[in-house]
């Protein structure tokens, strides 16, 4: 089928999830979640949370600031693991 997978009869665990590394990019470049809240305009809370990756839904408007003011990729900020790659 083309390499297409069915999550239908799937667990959470088996398909894998994606990593946010908000909180690598951020101390790899010395910058505070309080210095990232002056330079977007996001609150301090919201930034907290993706810092932390306790992020079920991810915000694009967010993704777009963060790497307008970071000048990166949405690749350096999210992350798929794979089920394969999850345990490791």
């Amino acid at each position: 089928m083309d390499g297409v997978r069915s999550i239908i009869s799937y667990q959470v665990d088996e398909y894998g999830s994606v990593n946010v590394k908000l909180a690598e990019m951020l101390d790899n470049r010395g910058i505070t979640r309080n210095r990232l809240k002056t330079l977007t305009g996001i609150k301090y809370e919201v930034i907290d949370r993706y810092y932390q990756n306790h992020v079920e839904r991810v915000d694009l408007d967010f993704i777009a600031k963060v790497c307008y003011v970071l000048n990166c990729e949405i690749a350096d900020l999210l992350e798929y693991k794979s089920p394969e790659t999850k345990s490791v």
